[in-house]
């Protein structure tokens, strides 16, 4: 029979994972599965929950949103442990899943992790850290840091755009240095994202990139005047490719170098990241994930 380890957080997103743990555990036993739970909250973390993950199990099934299964990601690579990873989407955002095309609902998500054969894709890495799907810097790239946990999960994604209102109303330019072999820039900026996926906070921004591609998505917003900038930032809500306005840059690589002696933080999948100076790159094919096409 196969073994799997299941990750799960029950403050996810609306909680609703709670409700629907004895359907997942009776879903994967009637298709011939053993099911290893571990619940991770403060004080049992995920990294103990994953103590005896070498014990022959087949793959972690991992309950939660962009921050869960960043931080599975990077314990599993730093500790050397090379099983595939099924996911179930369970967060506030859920954009790695969403680029995936992973179903929100868990059966439909549960179907296609158990007919499907692992796919290597892409991560990145920025310093000692990995992420899944997005690092960035700059204006609003710590909204979801900085929102409240009880309103996130009472309004979910309405509780980002709040926040990010209220930093467009109050925008501010940082100065940096970007250096890669593709492209080099010294100068003001807003924002800047580097993609392993497409979108950030939901929005598609990298409608270029490809998760196998062994490349990132750079994509920097450059200070403009004030009446240019909410304009533009809504055009790319609705969908508007980027490359088209002169205040973007963007550009792909595998590894580029960045500067800024400004006090910024920076954000990976929505959890703080390292500080400056920064230094990503691909990790080509670095992990093998569950039910996806």
């Amino acid at each position: 029979m196969k073994k799997i380890k299941f990750i799960y957080n029950p403050n996810s997103g609306d909680k609703k994972i709670v409700y629907k743990l004895d359907d997942i555990i009776a879903k994967f036993q009637d298709n011939g599965y053993t099911v290893v739970p571990y619940r991770i909250s403060k004080n049992n973390t995920m990294e103990h929950g994953l103590g005896d993950i070498h014990d022959n199990y087949d793959y972690i099934l991992i309950a939660g949103g962009d921050g869960s299964i960043d931080r599975l990601v990077n314990y599993m690579k730093k500790n050397n442990i090379n099983l595939p990873i099924a996911i179930l989407p369970t967060g506030t955002a859920n954009d790695f899943a969403n680029v995936l095309n992973i179903p929100l609902g868990i059966d439909e998500a549960i179907d296609k992790i158990i007919s499907s054969t692992p796919k290597h894709i892409d991560l990145g890495i920025i310093n000692d850290d990995y992420f899944v799907n997005v690092a960035s810097s700059g204006m609003f790239t710590d909204v979801s840091q900085r929102v409240d946990e009880n309103l996130k999960n009472s309004i979910g994604r309405i509780s980002y755009i709040i926040k990010g209102v209220e930093d467009a109303l109050h925008l501010r330019k940082f100065s940096v240095t970007v250096k890669s072999k593709q492209l080099d820039y010294e100068g003001d900026m807003y924002l800047i994202l580097v993609l392993n996926g497409r979108t950030a906070g939901n929005i598609s921004f990298a409608h270029q990139a490809m998760l196998d591609d062994g490349l990132l998505d750079v994509i920097i917003f450059k200070a403009m005047p004030i009446p240019k900038t909410i304009p533009l930032l809504l055009d790319i809500i609705k969908g508007a490719p980027i490359d088209k306005y002169n205040e973007i840059i963007y550009f792909k690589t595998d590894e580029l170098f960045i500067e800024c002696k400004e006090n910024i933080v920076t954000d990976i999948d929505g959890e703080r990241g390292p500080d400056f100076p920064l230094h990503i790159k691909c990790d080509k094919k670095g992990i093998r994930i569950l039910g996806i096409e």
